[in-house]
């Protein structure tokens, strides 16, 4: 299978003219009765640790008391919302939240004119202690860039410092559509660093912007939400990046379920099945649980490999609008522990396809983990998630000692693996019984591409021709490769020319002049496809 050919974004239509509820009930998807424990993102959560802070002398409804108060941030005089923390150089971990006077007039309906706040904690489940005021902003989600830049994104702006300590300057983003219709909304932003150093970003409604260095100006490369096709009240998405691939989640507020993304650049996500959290998962190894009526902007926290080891939620125990001031309801927020992936790797350097008979899988020793030892080796499946997610995929046929590690070969039969897939996983249980899974890239796919996409035709009536312009939003230079632009004719694609594209360096630019096959149309609507293609060789 060939999968080195480029990632392109520019098959889109271009024009030449440029009461709220609170929840419904929904039915779970067909065929997501079939996973098998370990397909959903859901399965990861863990119990929360007893932290020494169990009590009911505090706010909240029934259904979220006894709690440990200890767990994530929150006090009498504050309500807290969203935020995400990350563990420097000093040992300490950083969390970045907003919050609003609980005594506010309006209640949680003050959260417009929320403040943020640095806090810091010994231990990465809390408490968290605030310990400096950094200015106006909701929704805060921050970042450090390749130059040392710590910038906190905000609705409406964003915060930099040279240091986490600050001092902290207030500035805007710079976006620029690139004649495209911004998906929703400007807010709930979240963001991931590339390899390079670049970031991609994702904006409410799944549109993906991309950014030279994380604070110049993002560009959008999409013109259509990347989420799941189905009808939902989207929000709150959260990227991150491991060493195998990107994560996407976001929630669907009023449905109150959340789903689970993945991809191997960024750009291009395929959707998992299976919740990636819904209401009432939150519990503590002693068999209590906490059932707050909403979870909200989630975040992780991730270890060196970009794991996600804890997930952070904004939640809170009733329906917003019923949170007034100074009554016994409130928002905080909370860690929960998460089934942290295995390191594997396939040591096959030939593609896997629906022929391949072995495939020997590397699963590294880490501290808590043997893999000699601690496999229950009959409940393991490998493959295609989409396969392995529902009980099916290869079986491991034996295990060999490799230093530290452990080297496992599977059958190769029923692999599931086709050109769709871009990483495989592993699926089974410890010998405890407790979820053993883990990613591995697949051979033979190519993880760093460029991505050109192309901005809306002009029309230049003097020398009959229609001028694009190109821009490679990926991490390499690009092929040379061919762009064609048809004239959209009801139904029909009307040919109106084509160009060479020349190699494009990453975020480098350049307008192709393309010379027409046809008249050039004068209506201000009319509608046009460009479409790029490799070159073939």
């Amino acid at each position: 299978m060939n999968k080195t050919k480029l990632i392109y974004l520019i098959v889109f239509l271009l024009s030449i003219s440029v009461s709220e509820a609170q929840f419904i009930k929904k039915e779970r998807p067909e065929g997501w009765e079939n996973l098998v424990y370990g397909g959903r993102f859901m399965d990861r959560f863990l119990p929360m640790p007893n932290l020494k802070g169990m009590t009911k002398n505090t706010w909240g409804s029934g259904a979220v008391i006894p709690r440990d108060i200890n767990n994530g941030i929150e006090d009498n005089e504050w309500s807290y919302w969203g935020g995400n923390a990350r563990l420097l150089d000093d040992g300490k971990y950083h969390l970045l939240v907003c919050r609003w006077a609980e005594n506010s007039d309006k209640g949680h309906m003050e959260w417009p004119n929320s403040i943020v706040v640095h806090a810091i904690s010994e231990n990465s489940f809390g408490p968290y202690k605030v310990v400096q005021e950094i200015g106006k902003g909701h929704n805060p989600e921050w970042y450090i860039t390749n130059n040392g830049n710590y910038v906190i994104a905000v609705n409406g702006g964003y915060y930099v410092s040279d240091t986490i300590n600050g001092p902290w300057t207030y500035a805007k983003f710079d976006f620029n559509q690139r004649d495209r219709k911004i998906i929703e909304k400007l807010s709930n932003l979240t963001f991931v660093k590339r390899e390079d150093g670049s970031f991609l970003m994702v904006c409410r409604g799944g549109g993906i912007w991309a950014s030279k260095d994380g604070i110049s100006t993002w560009n959008q490369l999409t013109d259509s939400s990347v989420y799941p096709p189905v009808k939902g009240h989207f929000e709150d998405p959260l990227i991150w990046k491991t060493n195998v691939q990107y994560h996407l989640i976001v929630n669907d507020w009023l449905g109150r379920i959340a789903w689970h993304m993945r991809s191997k650049d960024g750009i291009n996500w395929k959707t998992d099945a299976g919740e990636a959290y819904l209401t009432g998962f939150s519990n503590y190894d002693n068999g209590i649980r906490e059932d707050w009526f909403k979870y909200e902007r989630i975040k992780v926290l991730q270890d060196k490999f970009g794991r996600a080891t804890q997930a952070h939620f904004a939640v809170i125990d009733t329906l917003k609008k019923q949170d007034r001031s100074n009554d016994n309801h409130s928002s905080k927020q909370i860690v929960i522990p998460l089934t942290v992936g295995k390191l594997i790797s396939i040591i096959d350097k030939k593609t896997i396809n629906s022929k391949t008979t072995k495939i020997a899988v590397l699963i590294k020793k880490e501290e808590g983990f043997d893999p000699n030892t601690d496999i229950d080796m009959q409940s393991l499946r490998f493959g295609a998630p989409e396969k392995v997610d529902f009980g099916m995929g290869c079986k491991a046929e034996k295990i060999e000692r490799e230093g530290d590690d452990a080297l496992i070969t599977f059958t190769g039969e029923g692999n599931g693996i086709t050109d769709d897939n871009f990483a495989a996983k592993l699926l089974g249980k410890d010998n405890q019984g407790n979820l053993l899974f883990g990613y591995s890239r697949l051979p033979g796919v190519s993880y760093l591409e460029a991505a050109l996409s192309a901005r809306k035709p002009v029309i230049d009536s003097l020398h009959n021709r229609l001028n694009v312009a190109v821009e490679n939003f990926g991490q390499i230079t690009s092929l040379e490769s061919i762009i064609y632009v048809y004239k959209k004719n009801g139904e029909e694609n009307i040919e109106m020319g084509y160009n060479v594209i020349p190699p494009l360096k990453p975020f480098e630019k350049t307008t192709i002049n393309i010379n027409t096959l046809k008249p050039l149309s004068t209506l201000d609507d009319q509608k046009y496809l460009v479409v790029i293609r490799k070159r073939e060789e």
